[in-house]
């Protein structure tokens, strides 16, 4: 399991690098979908993989730039921080099943914005004491640093904690449902993000569709495959992100990405979790009913 979670990670980071941007000397990722399987596999396996994500990054590391005693402080932030991310998931008692409004807001939260933080200062400093940054370009860096790995947890855990229980819609009508979403966001993505309007707002009534219809097994997906196409439209300079500093391509594109991710997430928990109330009620009621039914007879007996 360590060795499929260090493959994972390396693959991952792999595809992250193909989407890399540099910013002021230092190459970084809007989307580093590694810190997703990270959290996903310890959430699933407990903290004896942890050597598994060491190796994943020791091993994306050495592919981009000659290893040295510098990476392992790389490796120790990119490590250290989805194990604090686990470890205050579990304090906070998160479900994997993300079926409440309290296990979205502790993914965001405590699994993505906090502890990736540490991944990102660690990550920087190095750079900073090796004298490959300057200090005067810390900042940037980090920022872009600590949003690439947050948008990886939320826009990757979700929909790697979903698939262990998605399943295919068994109603037809459900099934032509999913497929017409499924069309309509690849459509209307490409279109929000590739053209030369301001249309990228297109892309939350989809978000909304798939979480109040699909929750999760919608929502999740359906942001991944947003952020990946605005991170392919923006490292291109095409659409709204034609004619911007790299800067502002860099703050319009993770303002979108965590809103799509947000929407999706929070939603589809708060979506869930007024289900499960619904059905919890409607069960309480059908068990009253039978009692009722039960206790009628010796009533009129008597």
């Amino acid at each position: 399991m360590v060795l499929a979670v260090a493959l994972a990670y390396y693959a991952t980071g792999r595809l992250g690098l193909r989407q890399r941007v540099v910013v002021d000397g230092a190459e970084v990722t809007p989307l580093w979908l590694p810190t997703g399987i990270a959290l996903a596999s310890l959430l699933w396996l407990g903290l004896r993989i942890w050597p598994g994500i060491a190796l994943g990054t020791y091993l994306a590391i050495e592919r981009i730039s000659e290893f040295s005693v510098s990476g392992l402080g790389i490796i120790a932030g990119n490590t250290l921080a989805p194990v604090c991310a686990y470890l205050m998931l579990r304090r906070a008692g998160f479900r994997v099943e993300v079926d409440r409004l309290r296990d979205a807001l502790a993914l965001v939260f405590l699994g993505g914005l906090l502890p990736m933080l540490i991944s990102a200062t660690a990550g920087t400093w190095t750079l900073v004491l090796t004298g490959d940054l300057p200090w005067s370009r810390f900042w940037p860096v980090w920022s872009a640093w600590w949003a690439g790995d947050a948008m990886g947890v939320l826009v990757l855990t979700p929909l790697l904690l979903v698939l262990r229980r998605a399943r295919m819609p068994r109603d037809g009508y459900r099934g032509v449902e999913a497929a017409a979403l499924v069309v309509t966001s690849v459509v209307v993505t490409l279109v929000a993000t590739r053209s030369s309007l301001s249309v990228l707002f297109l892309v939350f009534p989809l978000l909304i569709w798939a979480a109040v219809r699909f929750q999760h097994a919608g929502s999740a997906p359906c942001a991944l495959l947003v952020s990946v196409l605005a991170i392919s439209a923006a490292t291109d300079h095409a659409g709204p992100f034609a004619d911007h500093s790299l800067l502002e391509v860099m703050v319009n594109l993770q303002a979108l990405n965590g809103a799509a991710a947000l929407t999706g997430l929070l939603l589809s928990a708060l979506v869930t979790e007024q289900n499960n109330i619904r059905l919890r009620i409607e069960q309480v009621c059908e068990d009253l009913a039978e009692l009722v039914d039960h206790l009628a007879p010796d009533k009129r007996d008597r």
